[in-house]
């Protein structure tokens, strides 16, 4: 899918949105993933190098303000071909690379000079919160790397005079229910180890979705009491720049809507089947 986005953060989407293109498959399997119909399931369509820059150049068209990798880690060898192709036919708006957070270093090293902005996830502060609801392993040493890896490569952020960021490194957190101490311990490392100028985006949006209707600890969302504890400890810690989201009654709104897509992943799906 690759669609204009409105709900990211106001420097991100401004006016006209953001250039998202949401790549099949992660390389974490989240029993919480709000996006798991393209995360999981497979929801999406093949495409080559060239398509990929087409559709790059098409959101630019479009007056995207920047290019929006979406879990796209995968893929990264398809997207630096894709990101040279689209650049010669007048690719110039920014690309910012929304990660999960668990990427090799090696991976990231490929991309350093095509990324302008690093908009990775810091999910998870204890291993086995990562391994039981993301079945994967060492996550917090993994994340850590990587972050340091992409502020080496892309620095503080810079804006624009409209105030859209144009190059720079913005670390998100979700804040799950039932686990405050993993978010405090999350926000004390980025105060500790990462410039004190980095953007930290505290999300807030959280509601359970695909397995996590399904676990006790995880089956709600936030409480006003939750989210009120998490506002005090972001103003104790002391961070100079970031968001915070409100806390919604609808939280879905933030979620690219699938469902308009489902007959595209269908066909292209069944389209496989039968080159196969």
């Amino acid at each position: 899918m690759a669609d204009l986005h409105f709900f990211e953060e106001p420097c991100i989407s401004g006016t006209n949105g953001s250039g998202a293109v949401f790549f099949t498959g992660c390389n974490m399997n989240c029993q919480f993933c709000q996006n798991y119909e393209i995360s999981q399931i497979g929801c999406g369509r093949s495409v080559t190098s060239q398509e990929l820059a087409n559709e790059f150049l098409k959101l630019q068209k479009r007056g995207a303000h920047n290019i929006n990798l979406v879990t796209g880690c995968i893929y990264v060898p398809l997207i630096v071909e894709s990101l040279k192709l689209a650049k010669t036919k007048g690719l110039v708006i920014p690309i910012v690379y929304n990660s999960s957070g668990y990427e090799k270093t090696e991976t990231l090293q490929m991309l350093e000079g095509y990324v302008d902005v690093y908009l990775p996830d810091l999910k998870y502060y204890y291993d086995d919160l990562a391994k039981d609801l993301s079945g994967i392993l060492n996550y917090f040493e993994v994340a850590t790397k990587a972050i340091k890896e992409m502020e080496c490569q892309v620095g503080s952020p810079e804006f624009d005079e409209s105030g859209m960021i144009q190059k720079g490194l913005m670390i998100r957190h979700l804040v799950l229910p039932n686990h405050l101490q993993n978010t405090k311990q999350v926000l004390k490392w980025i105060r500790k180890n990462v410039n004190p100028n980095v953007y930290v985006s505290i999300m807030a949006q959280y509601f359970p979705a695909y397995q996590a209707l399904e676990r006790e600890d995880i089956n709600r969302k936030l409480t006003k009491e939750e989210y009120e504890e998490m506002m005090n400890f972001v103003e104790k810690c002391g961070f100079q720049n970031g968001y915070f989201q409100t806390l919604e009654e609808n939280e879905k709104q933030y979620v690219p809507n699938w469902e308009k897509n489902k007959k595209i992943c269908q066909k292209a799906c069944q389209d496989e089947k039968n080159v196969l």
